[in-house]
Formats: structure tokens, sequence, C-alpha cells
């Protein structure tokens, strides 16, 4: 009889326990189900209204108190479930600071967009370069990083006139609503801010997903009439049958061995790990109504994307990734980058009208690269106008990162391209080296 005792109460909690994990799960279901209706207070008081009507069932015929006891998970399912209903980040849009070292401006696009704008001129004493020169940052959807804009401030230290913006979505950039967020949208957003500049065509350095918007916009020849010459780094898949590739990426990088990340995750407070992890799985739109874009871009935190940072370097970096933002200055839409990536993966193929482009091209390829190099490799073979492509040893997708000669090898790279100087580094691959490269370069 004394053991008696113990076994009932322990297969009590047993069941009690799993009756939460059923509740937690039931929630889950129904957020999908409902799209996150109401922040999630849908998919809760139905959960609730559930919970209470089996427990009264399950208490039913009991003495008092013994019917309260089936409402003991209910009250542990509901605060652990209320967690994800409750915002702990503003949920208007809060903008980053102004940088300290460069203005920040503001452009209306003929797209719709409003765009944040950074403008670096010539240096004192450089050698004036004629042609301006715009950057495409990576992302899709996140503000340009610290290391980014000193990257930049070095060619402007070289006599480019140099400009840059984030996307709608990102950084200091207004919201779009989220249907709006397009890789099509982005292309246009592009020739809009060619078009405002009215400095004519202009030289275009695209970097990741930036240089997916660029590749693209070699193949639509009205806004490749407004690129003088194209430098597609690190591109990511340029259209849906190249998304479909699942081939090998460059030697090692450091995820997996650099140090885990410090500071806030967003993925670490239920409401967010749960919207963002099931908007990654898909099971919930971009557009969920459990959180709104501008919470969601407030919500996340340099620190959630670790992986994702160590994986832009090589191996031998791991205990050496520099800081490529602060915290003041870090922004991304996971909501925003998922839609866009979505419509490149529902668009069709693009190398019939890049093939047909004449802008002149290079193509940069980092020896540690974390992108599927038959993304970058597809380009190479579509584009028959990209006149050199430089692999770049011993950096990782993030080139331009700071670290040793880095930042001045890029450059030098991209400087003897743009001014029709012998290329720094052999053309390779070629077209005809593709399969061999692809081969060596595991």
């Amino acid at each position: 009889m004394l053991l008696a005792v113990p076994l009932r109460l322990i297969g009590r909690l047993i069941l009690a326990v799993l009756a939460v994990m059923g509740l937690a799960g039931l929630f889950l279901t129904l957020i999908v189900l409902t799209d996150g209706a109401r922040s999630g207070l849908a998919a809760w008081l139905t959960t609730l209204g559930a919970a209470i009507i089996a427990a009264l069932w399950r208490g039913r015929g009991r003495r008092w108190p013994g019917r309260l006891w089936p409402f003991a998970p209910v009250v542990v399912a509901a605060v652990l479930t209320a967690s994800v209903c409750v915002p702990t980040v503003p949920t208007t849009r809060q903008y980053p600071p102004d940088l300290p070292f460069v203005a920040t401006g503001h452009w209306s696009l003929s797209t719709g967009s409003r765009v944040a704008v950074y403008h670096y001129p010539p240096a004192a004493g450089a050698p004036r370069r004629p042609t301006p020169f715009v950057y495409l940052h990576g992302g899709p959807v996140r503000g340009i990083s610290v290391l980014d804009h000193r990257f930049l401030r070095l060619l402007a230290g070289q006599g480019y006139d140099v400009y840059a913006y984030e996307q709608p979505g990102g950084g200091r950039s207004d919201l779009l609503p989220m249907e709006q967020y397009t890789i099509s949208r982005s292309v246009r957003d592009l020739a809009a801010f060619i078009d405002r500049l009215d400095k004519g065509p202009v030289d275009v350095l695209g970097f990741s997903a930036g240089a997916v918007v660029l590749t693209r916009a070699l193949a639509a020849p009205s806004v490749a009439a407004r690129v003088h010459r194209a430098i597609i780094a690190e591109p990511g898949p340029m259209d849906g049958p190249t998304t479909l590739i699942s081939g090998q990426q460059g030697r090692p990088s450091a995820r997996g061995l650099a140090p885990a990340p410090t500071g806030p995750q967003a993925t670490r407070v239920p409401r967010y790990a749960v919207a963002l992890g099931l908007m990654q799985l898909g099971l919930l739109p971009p557009g969920t109504g459990l959180i709104t874009q501008a919470e969601g871009v407030n919500a996340v935190k340099a620190a959630d994307l670790g992986g994702d940072t160590a994986s832009a370097y090589c191996e031998r970096d791991a205990g050496r990734i520099p800081a490529e933002n602060t915290a003041e200055n870090f922004s991304f839409s996971v909501a925003a980058s998922l839609r866009i990536q979505q419509t490149i993966k529902d668009s069709p193929s693009i190398a019939p009208e890049l093939k047909r482009s004449r802008t002149p091209a290079m193509l940069m390829i980092a020896e540690c690269s974390s992108q599927v190099r038959q993304w970058e490799t597809a380009v190479l073979a579509a584009d028959l106008a990209i006149e050199r492509t430089q692999y770049m040893p011993g950096v990782g997708h993030h080139m331009w990162n700071g670290l040793d000669d880095n930042n001045q090898r890029a450059a030098a790279v991209i400087t003897a391209f743009l001014q029709g100087e012998p290329a720094p580094l052999r053309n390779y691959p070629t077209r005809a080296d593709i399969s061999a490269f692809l081969r060596d370069h595991r």
C-alpha cells in the first residue's frame, strides 16, 4: 500500500505532462490552421476552451477536490502557450539610429519604395573615377552591415563615387506590404534608383542576394541598359530551376566551429521561436497574423544568425570572426526575405535572356564559399558577357571582411575590372573550366 501511493502519483504526473504536450501540440496545429490569427489568440482561446471541456469531462463523478486535478495541465498549458501570443518588442517599426560616419538620405523611388541611401563621395586627392558606383547588399532584406560600410569607404578612398541603398523592409528603409516583396520588385527598384541618381549608366557591385538582383537585372534589357559594368559577387540561385540544385559548396567554412554567438536572440523567446520557426518550415506564410512584419524586424537580433554568419568565413578564421555589425545598426526581416526567396523559386529560367546580355560583367567566387557552387557556375554558363572570373583564395562568402588584407585584395580585383586593367588573379574558372572546377574545388 505504501508503494501504491507514489506510483499512483507518478502515473498522474506522467498523464499531466502528456496532457500539457498534447494541448501544446493542439495549439501549434491551430496556429497553423488559423494562420496565427489575432496574434495567436484565436488558436489559444480555442485550445483553452477544448481543454476546459476535456477537464470537466474527466472530473465528472469525482469528489472535491479531486475534480480540480484535471485542470492542472490546463493551467500549465494555458500559461505556456499564452507566451506565444504576447509581444515582447514594439509592434510598430523601430528604425536604427543614423550611423555616426555617414549621412542617411531617404529617396522615394518611382516604384513606390522609400529607401535609405548612403553616399560616399570620392576622397580628396584620389584619382576620380568617372562612373558612379552602386552597391547592392546581401540578405535579402537586411540592413547594410558596418563591415560593408567600411569597405565602401575604402572604395571611395580610391576615387569612386559610391552609392548604396537598403532594400525596402531592411535597415532604415520603409516597409512594403508583404505581397509586394518580390525579386521582380527588387530589380525594378534598382532601375528606379539609377534613374533617381540621374548620372547615366553606373557600375554595380551585387553581393550574395544583391548579386541575384544584379544578375536578373542583366537579363532584363531595359534595366541592363542602365548598367555600365557589373560585378556579380557570390550569387545565390538566380531563378527557379537554379534553386533546385543541391550541389557542393566551397572549402570548409567556420560553421559549427566558431564560438556560439552572444547577446539577445529572438529564437529564445517562445513567441518568435514559434513564428519564425513555422515560417522557415513553410507552415506559416510570411504575412502571418501571428506577428506583424514590423514586430518581426524589431525582434530578430544579430545573434539569431550566428551559424549563418560563421558560414561566411573560412574554417581557419573560426576563432577570429569579426563583428560584422553593431546591435543598433543590425536589421533583418525574415518574413520579407522568405517572401522574396519564394518568388525566386517560383520564377522560370532566366538563362535564355541572360545569354543575350551585353553588359560587361565579372564574377567573383570565394574559396570557402557557403553558396552552392552550381549557383555560381550557372551564372557563368549563362551570361556570355562575363569577361573574367576571379576565384578569391583564403576568404569565405563575405569576401571583404576586414581580416588581414582581404578588403584590399577585393578592392584590387574590383578596380582592375572597372578600369579595364589586367586582373590581379588569373581568369578562373572560365566556361570551359566549369566541369573541372566543380570536380577539383570541393
